[in-house]
């Protein structure tokens, strides 16, 4: 048998290197990238949000994330949400934090219902 291609999208140190490890160290690497995909596809840790979201039984769209409600600022320093004093903060506004590339983002949801 024919040692397979890599993949076009796979980084060229990866493509020249892979294929000169060891069975033992290839299976090591293959577990390796399986608990790295579930770590990058689970939902955000509510301990992990920012103190002012509030998780919401709202379901994600996208259905790898976690749907909060948050007060925020707008980021004009005249205006009174500046103040950081959450009575101030713009919203409540739902927003869904998710993991891309093992890094948290968020994106904005819309305005909750029942506001």
């Amino acid at each position: 048998m024919k040692q397979p291609s890599p993949p076009a999208s796979l980084p060229k140190y990866l493509a020249e290197g892979l294929p000169k490890q060891d069975t033992e160290t290839l299976h090591e690497i293959q577990n390796y990238v399986e608990v790295l995909i579930e770590y990058r596809n689970q939902s955000v840790d509510t301990d992990e949000l920012p103190e002012t979201a509030k998780p919401v039984d709202e379901p994600d769209s996208a259905g790898s994330g976690t749907v909060v409600k948050e007060k925020v600022t707008c980021g004009d320093d005249s205006c009174k949400c500046a103040s950081g004093n959450p009575a101030d903060m713009h919203g409540p506004y739902l927003y869904r934090y998710y993991r891309e590339k093992g890094t948290m983002k968020s994106e904005y949801v819309g305005k909750p219902e029942s506001e």
